[in-house]
C-alpha cells in the first residue's frame, strides 16, 4: 500500500528537496504542494492524503491552525500530520502538538528518517523522541489552553495498568522500554495504550502524552516511575 503524502511549506526549494526524498520511497508517493495553511486544509481532502509534513510557519493560516482545522474535520479524520521545524525545542511545537499533530521532525533530518517518520505516523502512532518529551513537553504541557481534552477525573475511566502505561508514554518510553518495566511484552503495552487512548477520545500518543500532563496524571520534572 502507498502512503500518499502532502506538501505543505511557504519554500519552494524545502518542498522540491522533501518531494525528492519522499518520491525516492518505492512506499511513498507525494500527492500535492500546499504553500498556506489553508491551501493545506483543502489539499487534505482533495487529494485523499494520508500524512501532511506541516510547516509552521507560513502566511495567512499557519500551520498550527491548519493542524487544527485537519484534526477536527470527522472528514479527514484518518489523515495524520507531521510538523517540520526548524528547532525540536519551540513552543510551536507544543501549541502544533495540543492541535492535534502525531508528532514533528527537524528539518535537517536524514532522508531515510524522514521515510520512516512518514510510515510511523501513517501507522496512527506518534512521532515523540524523549528528548522532546523530556524537555519540550515537560516544560510547557502544564500552561493551561483551552481545548477539548478531558478533565482529570476522566482517568477514572482507566485501569491501574492503563494509567501506569499512560504515565510511561508521557514520559517518553517506547513500548518496548515499558514492556521491559512492567514485565510484559510490547503487544500488550500497545493493547493498554490504544484502550487509554479510546477511552480518553485521544486521537494518537501524540495527544495521550498532552493529556497525561494537562490531567496531572504525570507533572513537570517527575521522572518515569520504576
Amino acid at each position: 500500500m502507498t502512503i500518499r503524502v502532502l506538501l505543505a511549506d511557504d519554500q519552494t526549494l524545502i518542498r522540491a528537496g522533501f518531494r525528492v526524498l519522499v518520491d525516492s520511497a518505492p512506499d511513498l508517493t507525494v500527492v500535492g504542494e500546499a504553500t498556506s495553511g489553508a491551501e493545506a486544509v483543502a489539499l487534505a481532502a482533495s487529494t485523499r492524503a494520508d500524512v501532511i509534513l506541516m510547516d509552521i510557519r507560513m502566511p495567512g493560516m499557519d500551520g498550527i491552525e491548519a493542524t487544527r482545522a485537519i484534526t477536527a474535520d470527522e472528514d479527514l479524520a484518518g489523515v495524520r500530520v507531521l510538523i517540520l521545524t526548524t528547532f525540536e525545542l519551540d513552543e510551536n511545537v507544543l501549541r502544533a502538538l495540543r492541535a492535534g499533530a502525531s508528532g514533528f521532525l527537524s528539518k535537517s533530518v536524514e532522508p531515510a528518517d524522514l521515510q520512516e517518520a512518514i510510515r510511523v505516523v501513517a501507522r496512527g502512532e506518534a512521532l515523540l523522541s524523549p528528548k522532546a518529551v523530556r524537555g519540550l513537553i515537560t516544560r510547557f504541557l502544564a500552561q493551561p489552553e483551552p481545548g477539548p481534552l478531558p478533565a482529570p477525573e476522566r482517568l477514572g475511566a482507566l485501569t491501574e495498568r492503563e494509567r501506569e502505561t499512560m504515565a510511561l508514554v508521557a514520559a517518553g518510553l517506547s513500548n518496548d522500554e515499558i514492556g521491559e518495566r512492567l514485565y510484559v511484552s510490547p503487544l500488550t503495552v500497545k493493547t493498554h495504550v490504544n484502550r487509554a487512548m479510546m477511552k480518553l477520545g485521544a486521537r494518537d500518543r501524540a495527544q495521550l502524552v498532552v493529556i497525561a500532563y494537562q490531567s496531572g496524571l504525570v507533572r513537570p520534572g517527575e521522572a518515569a516511575p520504576l
